[in-house]
């Protein structure tokens, strides 16, 4: 399909420049990664395709939603930028899931989409050690290194040579990508920018094998030409409250945009199965794999027959385009189909397309080459992050696109690397996912995937990881010493609470009447009240005389500690046992051949995946609690 081209060569462009770390691509994981390195003082440039394609929202352009909100909160926690930058751009905020528990509540906030990248960039350009620098990146180079390739810098395609100690491959969805409308094929990037056609070989010359993804987005429609009244309106939260720990919430609450929902219906349905032929998906033209969480609206009528609607949300681009996103119905059936099919929509009988839905294909990497540092284990010194990982979505591609800029600054410093674990972050929790399991499909983080999940709320998120922020340099002793003094306070809260004495006069009986409480028939602790469903922390102030004024967030982390305490201890329990086997510490030489009674599945796996703890090797595919056992006294017996 893609013919192999030469590149430039070197002979006629003898351009050099030499830098600590080279960051490929300028997406969300290329962001966070240049910006990483060049904050914790290392000379740093990030390539990318255009300059005005940095932080682009491809899809839509949103941050957060369920679990992601949790991704974009430990960013932040660890001295991330995506947080800060969407609270200073965003036109709608949402709580998300507020109906459940604390667990599952998930921040998510609409962007302005030209805003959001342009405060990028210029975030990006005021970093003093951060160079930028538009051209294509089409080759790695390598050098031999005691039987271990080492990456030593790369060559654009005009042949210039850049020298370094580290090279990060966030290159998202543009290694040899092609867009598809209907009949239509493009060899372009999304937005129709150009695609990154050479780097591809160099990587398979160097032994990296790739994988081809697929993922798609709806069309874009004139806000001009929709009739809003036959939509239900969808506006923000009244309290609108920050993604970042750091951003002051009074200075957030602004007048925000409504987005709103549709409904697919019978005649849609219809339209789409007679034209099912013509989409490159059920045509056998797309090679790719999708993401089985984020579907196109032909397989959504496909494999859900039984459904005759589908949830369509309308949303708005930014506060200076007409442009409206169409969530919930990406597609690659032809303009002519897509046009026909989107005016059946109540709201959308006139609908103008201002651009097209598409699907887009690209190359990315079989993440099991990588340690859990997002390092790949056959070349030094070459990590990655991002979709090039196999994973969606902009908070999974920002959250790598951070591990891997630390842990390429940490080896270039001669530190040690970070790996978070599945029972500190959610980060630790994908980025485990990516390297022990078997991927076939774009990995999409979800709350269901996090077995600690009580623990791992985005509500407490600085509490978890603000002092390893705080370690790896990119967190200030301010805001670490604010964290420290926000601990101190829910400690001494609960503490206080706890001995409270709440009698059972007529003031506190005519209270828990009005709130639909049981009266007391004795007296109680202050605690077991904060534990009934229908009270809190913050309902019960009114019989709490001696309450300290305490800010909103310390009172949020008092009531949930309090109300979840049984289920919150229970959790910790699991997490010491699970911390045991992870502490069980596997040598990266480690002869998995000289285990006897070892399965051959388990061995091939082992030797494949590399793990570097009994807990990592417990979570691979294929290998059985019986093959940990075998390995556990082997390992025993060696001591």
């Amino acid at each position: 399909m893609f013919e192999k081209k030469e590149r430039c060569s070197t002979d006629k462009n003898r351009l050099e420049e030499h830098y600590d770390i080279v960051v490929v691509g300028a997406g969300h994981a290329g962001c966070e990664a240049a910006l990483a390195c060049a904050r914790l003082g290392l000379k740093t440039i990030i390539f990318t395709i255009s300059i005005d394609s940095i932080a682009m929202m491809p899809c839509n352009p949103n941050i957060g939603g369920s679990s992601k909100g949790h991704l974009v909160r430990e960013i932040d926690a660890l001295g991330g930028e995506m947080g800060k930058n969407i609270d200073k751009t965003f036109i709608q905020s949402k709580m998300l899931n507020k109906s459940k528990g604390p667990a599952v509540h998930s921040l998510r906030a609409q962007a302005d989409k030209a805003d959001y990248s342009m405060e990028m960039r210029r975030t990006l350009q005021s970093e003093r050690n951060l160079t930028i620098r538009q051209a294509e990146v089409s080759e790695l180079i390598t050098e031999e290194e005691n039987e271990k390739k080492k990456v030593t810098g790369v060559r654009t395609y005009s042949g210039a040579t850049y020298h370094c100690k580290a090279v990060i491959l966030c290159t998202g969805t543009y290694l040899r990508a092609r867009c598809l409308t209907g009949e239509m094929i493009t060899y372009t990037g999304p937005n129709g920018l150009m695609a990154a056609t050479y780097l591809t070989d160099s990587l398979e010359e160097n032994g990296v094998e790739i994988f081809r993804f697929k993922t798609g987005t709806p069309a874009r429609i004139d806000k001009n030409s929709i009739d809003f009244s036959k939509m239900q309106e969808q506006k923000g939260d009244e309290k609108i409250v920050p993604f970042s720990f750091s951003t002051n919430p009074e200075e957030i609450q602004i007048d925000q945009v409504s987005c709103w929902l549709t409904y697919t219906n019978e005649k849609t349905h219809e339209i789409i199965r007679n034209h099912l032929d013509r989409s490159p998906l059920y045509a056998g033209v797309i090679e790719g794999t999708g993401p089985r969480y984020c579907p196109s609206i032909e397989d959504k009528v496909v494999r859900f027959a039984d459904k005759d609607r589908h949830q369509i949300f309308i949303e708005p681009e930014g506060l200076h385009t007409n442009e409206m996103y169409v969530g919930g119905m990406s597609s690659s059936l032809p303009e002519d189909v897509q046009q026909e099919m989107y005016r059946t929509l109540p709201g959308l009988e006139h609908a103008v397309i201002v651009r097209n839905a598409y699907a887009i294909e690209y190359d990315c990497i079989n993440p099991n080459q990588l340690y859990a540092t997002l390092e790949f284990k056959k070349i030094k010194g070459l990590f990655s992050g991002g979709q090039f990982n196999g994973s969606s979505g902009y908070e999974e591609a920002a959250c790598q696109g951070l591990l891997a800029g630390i842990n390429a600054a940490m080896s270039v410093l001669g530190k040690e690397q970070v790996v978070l674990d599945r029972s500190e972050a959610y980060i630790g929790v994908l980025i485990d996912d990516l390297v022990t399991k078997e991927t076939h499909e774009p990995y999409r983080m979800m709350t269901s995937r996090a077995e600690y999940r009580l623990l791992l709320r985005q509500d407490n998120a600085d509490i978890r990881l603000t002092k390893k922020g705080y370690e790896i340099g990119l967190v200030s002793k301010e805001r670490y010493d604010y964290v420290c003094e926000k601990e101190r306070l829910i400690e001494e809260e609960i503490e206080r609470v706890s001995k409270v004495r709440i009698g059972a006069g007529k003031e506190v009986q005519e209270f828990l009447e009005s709130m639909g409480s049981i009266p007391l028939n004795t007296g109680t602790s202050l605690t077991e009240l904060i534990r009934r469903p229908e009270l809190s922390y913050e309902v019960l102030s009114a019989i709490d005389k001696e309450r300290p004024n305490l800010s909103y967030d310390v009172a949020e982390q008092v009531n949930i500690r309090i109300k979840y305490d049984g289920y919150i201890t229970r959790q910790k329990k699991q997490v010491e046992h699970f911390k045991k086997l992870e502490n069980k510490k596997i040598s990266e030489e480690f002869n998995y051949d000289d285990v006897p009674s070892l399965r051959m599945e388990a061995r091939q796996k082992l030797k494949l995946y590399r793990p570097l703890s009994i807990g990592q090797a417990s979570r691979i595919s294929g290998v059985s609690p019986a093959d940990i056992s075998v390995l556990l006294v082997y390992m025993e017996q060696k001591k």
